[in-house]
């Protein structure tokens, strides 16, 4: 079956699950982070077959999210390494395990507990406000056009909701502005 692209979409969900949503990346994103860096390992690890997971992994080379480095040329094998991207990806599942914790963890508890580096202590990761240090809570966002954003497959409505949602800011801008300098 034919994979949808979702890279030509003005969204970044869209985009960013064009690189990382197909089934089993995730997981082997998350078995890479906890160094399993190996193809064999990862498919004992993950019980995928060889065909997908070199498919996931080419995938995530091309992407810049993995980098394949060899260890041995004879034969040739390889460790696959998060880049940057990668590890900036991790964080994204950070916030994926802290809501599987809460919502599907049951009576058992979490699966695995997160320790800080840097002050030792057990903690979860939280999404927070860059600029007050909040919590960002759904409830609590807002959107407004950006820069990049447009209309097409994937964000018609959504590009036509925020276009009349920023006119009526602007509106509203306006009378105010005027309000303030009359």
């Amino acid at each position: 079956m034919q994979r949808t692209s979702f890279a030509d979409m003005t969204c970044s969900i869209a985009r960013t699950l064009d690189i990382a949503g197909e089934w089993w990346s995730p997981l082997i994103l998350r078995d890479v982070h906890l160094g399993i860096t190996r193809f064999d390992d990862l498919r004992r690890d993950l019980g995928i077959s060889r065909k997908v997971l070199a498919e996931r992994l080419e995938r995530l080379v091309e992407q810049g999210v993995l980098e394949r480095r060899a260890y041995s040329e004879h034969p040739p094998r390889h460790d696959y390494l998060l880049t940057e991207k990668g590890r900036e990806l991790v964080a994204v599942l950070l916030a994926m395990v802290a809501w599987g914790d809460r919502w599907t963890a049951e009576d058992a508890g979490p699966p695995i507990l997160l320790r800080h580096q840097a002050c030792g202590e057990l903690t979860h990761a939280e999404i927070r406000c860059a600029r007050c240090g909040e919590p960002l809570r759904a409830d609590e966002v807002t959107v407004e056009p950006g820069p990049g954003g447009g209309s097409g497959r994937g964000t018609r409505v959504v590009a036509e909701r925020l276009a009349a949602a920023s006119g009526a800011v602007s509106s509203a801008e306006s009378v105010t502005a005027a309000r303030v300098s009359g």
